[in-house]
C-alpha cells in the first residue's frame, strides 16, 4: 500500500479529529507499517502508548515497526504434522473454502528494551504533561532555598559611607559599641535586646548604611522585602518569616535587614487580610526571641519611608526600638557620592566643592541622575559633532537645576505627623531638622 493510499489519507484525518482513539491510531500504524512507512508507524504507536502505556497491540506493533525480533516457537514443541487427535491437520484448509482465521498476534519480547525505544522517540513525540512534586502543604511551589542565602561578611565599612557624621555617631553609641565591647556592656548593663529603624525620605541610602553596619560587625547580610516572605497559600507566609529567622541563627553572626518595614509589619488595624496579620503576629514572635540564648548574634535592622504606618507594636521596648532618621546627605556626603558616580566618566574642570553646594537638598539617587543627565548631554553633543568632548561644571550645574529634590513630597507628608502626631518624641530629630531648614 502507498504512502499516497486514500485510506491512509482518510484515516489521517479521523485520527486528527479524534487524537485520543488509540485503535483508530493504532490501524492507522499498522497500515504505515504495511506500506513500509517505519518511521510513521513508529510516531503513531509512540502517541498511542501515551494514551494508553499498557496497551500490549501498541506495544507489539512499536516493537514491530522499530525492527525488534518476533518470538520464536520453543525447540520443544511438536512439529505441526504431530497435532493432537483432537485438531485438524495444519495443511488441512477448511472445507468450505473460507480464509483460515487470522493469526492472534505475538506478545512482545520479554527482553525488548522499552527505555531504549522510548529515547529513540523521545524528540519525535514531547511528553505530554510536566510534573511538578507538591509541598506538604500541596502548594506546589516550594521557596526556593536561595531565597534566603546569607550575603557573606561585605568591605563596606561605615568609613565608606560618605559624611553623614551625625548618624555614625548614633550608629556607635546606641548599635556598635556595645556589640563591639561584650566586657563593657556587661559592665553597664547594657541590653542588645531590641534593632534598629532607619527611617527617612527615599534615595538617602539607609539600605547602605544597613551594609555597612553588617560589614562593621563582620557578619553576614539577609535582606528581606515583603515579595520574600508573601505566599498566596494559608500558613506559608507566617512559615516563610520563621525560616528568615532560623537562617539568620544557623549562620550567626547575621545582620537580618527588613526592607519596606511598613510593607512587613503594617499596622494590623488597617488590613483585612487575615494573612497579612498573622504574618506580622509572627514577625513580632521572632523579634521577642532575639535576646534568647539560642538567638546570639542575630542583629536586626529595618528601614522605611513612612514610619507612622509600622504597627506600633513593632516598636515597643526588646523589638525595634532604637531609631535612626536617615536624612539627605550633607555637604560632604554629597561631594563623596559626586565623585564616586564621576570616578569612571571623562571629566574636566570640576569643583566638587561648588558642584556639592549646588545641589543641597538632593538625595543619593537624585545626585546620580545628575551626574547621568550630564552625562547624556556631553555624548548628545559629541554625536552631533563627532568629536568627543569631556563632562564639564556647565553640564552638571544645568543638570542640577533641571532636578527637583524627590525628597520634597516625603518632607510635606512628614511635616504634619511632626507636628501633630510627636506621641512621645518619636520625631524629635525629624521636628529639629524641620525647623532647622525652616520647612515648618
Amino acid at each position: 500500500m502507498s504512502e499516497d493510499s486514500p485510506l491512509i489519507q482518510s484515516l489521517r484525518t479521523a485520527v486528527a479529529a479524534a487524537p485520543g482513539d488509540v485503535p483508530l491510531r493504532l490501524h492507522l500504524a499498522e497500515l504505515l507499517l504495511t506500506a513500509g512507512q517505519q518511521d510513521a508507524a513508529v510516531t503513531e504507536a509512540a502517541v498511542a502508548l501515551q494514551h494508553a502505556p499498557g496497551d500490549p497491540q501498541a506495544r507489539e506493533l512499536m516493537a514491530r515497526a522499530m525492527g525488534a525480533p518476533t518470538t520464536q516457537a520453543p525447540a520443544t514443541q511438536a512439529p505441526a504434522t504431530q497435532a493432537p487427535a483432537t485438531q485438524a491437520p495444519a495443511t488441512q484448509a477448511p472445507a468450505t473454502g473460507a480464509p483460515a482465521p487470522p493469526t492472534p498476534p505475538a506478545a512482545p519480547r520479554a527482553g525488548f528494551d522499552w527505555r531504549a525505544a522510548a529515547d529513540q522517540v523521545g524528540d519525535v513525540v514531547p511528553p505530554r504533561f510536566v510534573e511538578t512534586p507538591l509541598t506538604v502543604d500541596g502548594s506546589g511551589d516550594p521557596k526556593d532555598a536561595a531565597a534566603w542565602e546569607v550575603a557573606a561578611p561585605g568591605t563596606v565599612r561605615l568609613a565608606d559611607v560618605g559624611g553623614m557624621r551625625e548618624v555614625k555617631e548614633r550608629l556607635e553609641a546606641a548599635f556598635l559599641a556595645p556589640m563591639r565591647n561584650p566586657e563593657l556592656r556587661k559592665l553597664y548593663g547594657k541590653s542588645l535586646r531590641g534593632g534598629l529603624l532607619l527611617y527617612g525620605p527615599p534615595g538617602c541610602g539607609k539600605t547602605f548604611i544597613a551594609r555597612a553596619v553588617a560589614g562593621e560587625l563582620g557578619a553576614g547580610f539577609l535582606s528581606v522585602s515583603i515579595s520574600d516572605v508573601l505566599d498566596m497559600w494559608i500558613g506559608n507566609s507566617e512559615r516563610n518569616m520563621h525560616e528568615v529567622f532560623a537562617t539568620a541563627r544557623r549562620q550567626a553572626p547575621c545582620v537580618v535587614f527588613l526592607d519596606e518595614l511598613d510593607a512587613l509589619g503594617g499596622k494590623r488595624s488597617r488590613t483585612q487580610n487575615s494573612g497579612m496579620r498573622n504574618t506580622v503576629n509572627q514577625l513580632l514572635t521572632e523579634l521577642d526571641g532575639i535576646d534568647a540564648p539560642a538567638n546570639e548574634g542575630v542583629f536586626v535592622l529595618a528601614a522605611t519611608n513612612v514610619p507612622w504606618d509600622v504597627d506600633i507594636a513593632l516598636r515597643r521596648p526588646g523589638r525595634l526600638d532604637r531609631t535612626l532618621l536617615v536624612l539627605p546627605p550633607d555637604a560632604a556626603a554629597r561631594e563623596a557620592i559626586l565623585r564616586y558616580h564621576l570616578r569612571d566618566r571623562p571629566i574636566e574642570s570640576i569643583d566638587l566643592g561648588k558642584l556639592a553646594k549646588a545641589t543641597d537638598g538632593l538625595s543619593g539617587a537624585d545626585l546620580a541622575h545628575v551626574c547621568e543627565a550630564a552625562a547624556e548631554t556631553a555624548l548628545l553633543d559629541s554625536a552631533r559633532t563627532g568629536t568627543v568632548r569631556m563632562i564639564g561644571m556647565r553640564d552638571l550645574l544645568d543638570a542640577a537645576k533641571s532636578v527637583v529634590p524627590s525628597t520634597e513630597p516625603w518632607f510635606a507628608a512628614a511635616r504634619n505627623v511632626a507636628m501633630f502626631a510627636n506621641e512621645g518624641g518619636m520625631y524629635d530629630d525629624l521636628l529639629a531638622y524641620l525647623k532647622k531648614r525652616r520647612k515648618l
